[in-house]
């Protein structure tokens, strides 16, 4: 009895100390601005000056655009947007699918005054959005850039082993719903887990840190997270129909491997997921008559966090154009 009355006492000091975080949080002012897109709120932070627009949409459940603001900030006009759910960014009512996060996006750029020419940057789960976008809104679109970037016709054909492990993320999403909202994952914030997992992320700067670790302490973002994975072959079938960004210009991102191999994923299906990469990869390449593919030959999939460089030089090779 004493060892369970010790972890309620534990549960209820994290859960508080969740609540006056989030309080006091909610108290400051965010990096960037709001935009009401039909009674729900997305926050976006622009930065630099030119004549494109750098616009940015994460991967599945991430708040990347942080990392890589300042650094695009230098190259041209960059915008980067919260995702309903994620960030500062309200929830919202509809379903997570890339063609509603499509409309939701070009509602808030024409709120926000954001004008084209837009050159999008799609980060994995993000490249399915970007290339609807292009699609919807070819005239307003001059470049995109993909970040190890997914295609439906191997996605909608996943392997039982790689279905398997896509269940195991959902139920680590689900489970972190609880961890947040009980503090959990907060307290492991503070304490540094997030870097000691994933040492890349010492690079970064503070605030672009704080701002990331921010959505992940908030259940609403581990919720979405939730939604999107399983909205996930809805929005492959929605980009189904673009199969052919004509001219386009397009630079396709691969990483090394999907998955650095570590004792966190020594039981992961690792070669099926590098079969998988490299068959959409193969697709990719024909989305246009002009598209090139970098390697970032040092990077797992998230790229943005092991290999940063080379997306900053996929968007300067289109933007010399």
């Amino acid at each position: 009895m004493t060892l369970l009355y010790l972890r309620i006492l534990i549960l209820s000091l994290t859960t508080l100390y969740q609540i006056v975080a989030c309080w006091r949080e909610d108290r400051s002012q965010p990096p960037g601005q709001w935009a009401d897109v039909g009674g729900y709120r997305l926050h976006y932070v622009t930065a630099g000056t030119g004549a494109v627009t750098i616009v940015l949409d994460h991967s599945l459940g991430g708040i990347e655009g942080y990392f890589l603001l300042d650094e695009l900030a230098k190259l041209s006009r960059v915008c980067i947007y919260d995702r309903a759910g994620f960030g500062w960014s309200d929830r919202s009512p509809h379903a997570r699918t890339s063609q509603q996060i499509v409309t939701e996006l070009d509602n808030l750029l024409h709120k926000a005054g954001i004008e084209p020419p837009y050159l999008l940057v799609g980060d994995s789960f993000g490249s399915y959005n970007m290339r609807l976008y292009a699609h919807r809104f070819p005239e307003k679109v001059v470049g995109l850039v993909l970040t190890d970037g997914l295609h439906e016709s191997g996605m909608l054909q996943m392997s039982l082993a790689l279905k398997g492990l896509q269940l195991f993320f959902v139920s680590g999403f689900v489970m972190s719903i609880l961890g947040s909202s009980l503090g959990l994952i907060r307290v492991l914030c503070r304490l540094g887990v997030f870097e000691l997992l994933k040492s890349e992320l010492r690079q970064f700067s503070p605030s672009s840190l704080r701002a990331v670790k921010r959505s992940f302490c908030r259940p609403k973002h581990w919720l979405t997270m939730t939604q999107e994975i399983l909205d996930l072959s809805s929005s492959a079938r929605q980009v189904r129909c673009v199969s052919d960004l004509q001219d386009l210009p397009i630079v396709s991102i691969k990483s090394h491997s999907f998955f650095k191999p570590s004792w966190m994923t020594a039981l992961m299906p690792l070669k099926e997921a590098d079969q998988l990469r490299d068959q959409m990869h193969d697709e990719l390449l024909t989305l246009s008559r002009d598209c090139i593919q970098l390697d970032a030959e040092k990077s797992g999939h998230f790229v943005w966090v092991d290999q940063p460089e080379v997306i900053i030089k996929a968007v300067q090779l289109l933007l010399s154009r």
